[in-house]
């Protein structure tokens, strides 16, 4: 019945902020059909990951859903983050399968960064 996904969303408390660590650190590029000071949205791949700040909804949480970005250069983007002095929540480690990173975002919302091994992709 379900064919994909359609959005993930993430309860954020400021959105000026949040933009600015999604776009300015992540480099994510917001779409031009809903990005308001409540709602944004990021076109990734077939999906979209969307940015919510209505507090009466949406509560930001280190204990929620956490979203994993696939990035084409692992050790750039870490070298990235660590540069702009994103905390970090688990440190960049190697697996067989892939190598990955957790990090927070303003409202301490987990989120990885991943690279999947040779062979994977």
């Amino acid at each position: 019945m379900i064919k994909e996904v359609a959005f993930t969303i993430y309860a954020v408390s400021d959105m000026k902020k949040a933009k600015e660590f999604y776009e300015g650190v992540l480099g994510l590029v917001p779409g031009t059909e809903f990005n308001s000071d409540q709602w944004t949205e990021y076109l990734i791949g077939g999906a979209a990951f969307a940015l919510g700040c209505a507090p009466d909804m949406y509560k930001p949480s280190s204990d929620g859903a956490t979203i994993g970005f696939e990035v084409d250069d692992f050790e750039a983007t870490v070298a990235k983050l660590k540069e702009k002095s994103v905390e970090f929540q688990m440190e960049p480690q190697s697996f067989p399968t892939c190598s990955m990173c957790c990090i927070f975002d303003p409202d301490k919302n987990k989120v990885i960064i991943h690279k999947r091994a040779p062979g994977r992709e």
